[in-house]
């Protein structure tokens, strides 16, 4: 007679991390803003933090984003043009799918939590330039 869960791991918990904001580095850059990365396989969270004026240059990657604004207030430009805008404040999430030209301003000191996915390899490997400049 075979065991049918002889291939499962013998510890179910195998992966699980917990982390803690405050004690976290963050990651300097550009102006103001800043930022602390979580990563697993497939998703990503982020607390990123802008002073009053930061603003994040027009981009786009393939991973879909939540942007979940904890205080504060970011303005968005959607688009090619920019022609959709919102503003996101304490409270408000904004879904921004894969590929979709976006930029933003932070109208007051904001800290917004940014969850990807895949995760963004750009910002594991530091070849994020448009928030460097």
């Amino acid at each position: 007679m075979t065991d049918k869960h002889a291939s499962l791991p013998t510890d179910p918990t195998r992966g699980v991390h917990h982390y803690c904001w405050k004690e976290m580095p963050a990651e300097p850059l550009k102006g103001g803003i800043s930022r602390k990365l979580i990563t697993a396989d497939r998703m990503m969270i982020a607390h990123v933090y802008f002073k009053k004026g930061d603003d994040v240059p027009q981009h786009s990657h393939e991973n879909e984003q939540l942007t979940y604004i904890l205080e504060g207030a970011l303005h968005f430009w959607f688009g090619p043009t920019g022609a959709q805008q919102i503003t996101v404040r304490a409270g408000e999430v904004v879904v921004i799918p894969s590929n979709v030209l976006h930029r933003a301003l932070a109208l007051e000191d904001t800290l917004d939590v940014d969850v990807f996915c895949p995760p963004r390899q750009d910002w594991l490997a530091g070849t994020d330039a448009y928030l460097r400049g």
